[in-house]
């Protein structure tokens, strides 16, 4: 009787500390596209994945009045970064010259952009609290 007991109240801690995850949305747009061809491809990543691998979420966008507007539904909270570009010519992936510079614009969150290579973790981080979140990025 007395281990029944104990199974129970641990149980019941178990079930008054448990913790729900919190989710919600993060909206992203960008607004200063140079031309309506093509879509805009998006993508969320978490460090672990930060351009290493497929990202959490991918979204794509028509371009409607010049801008391109996605959003990622049910995001646990956590620590983030945003990738971006414009897919002018419709080929589903970002087009680089021979040298390595892209030939297609792009963004990250926080807009900032490494001007010696790829987009750095530590640039395009961000904290999400599972509440909304309006993301602007700039190609």
């Amino acid at each position: 009787m007395k281990t029944i007991a104990i199974l129970f109240s641990l149980f019941l801690c178990q079930i008054a500390f448990a913790q729900t995850e919190t989710t919600g949305n993060i909206v992203v747009s960008v607004e200063n596209l140079s031309s309506k061809e093509g879509k805009v491809y998006f993508a969320l990543f978490n460090e672990d994945n930060f351009l290493k691998k497929a990202p959490i979420q991918g979204e794509v966008s028509e371009i409607k009045e010049g801008v391109a507007q996605i959003t990622f539904s049910e995001v646990p909270s956590g620590t983030y970064a945003i990738t971006a570009y414009h897919d002018k010519n419709g080929n589903q992936q970002m087009d680089f010259e021979s040298n390595g510079m892209p030939k297609e614009n792009y963004g990250v969150s926080n807009n900032q952009m490494n001007l010696y290579g790829p987009p750095l973790w530590e640039d395009a981080k961000f904290e999400f609290d599972g509440s909304e979140k309006n993301l602007k990025l700039q190609f």
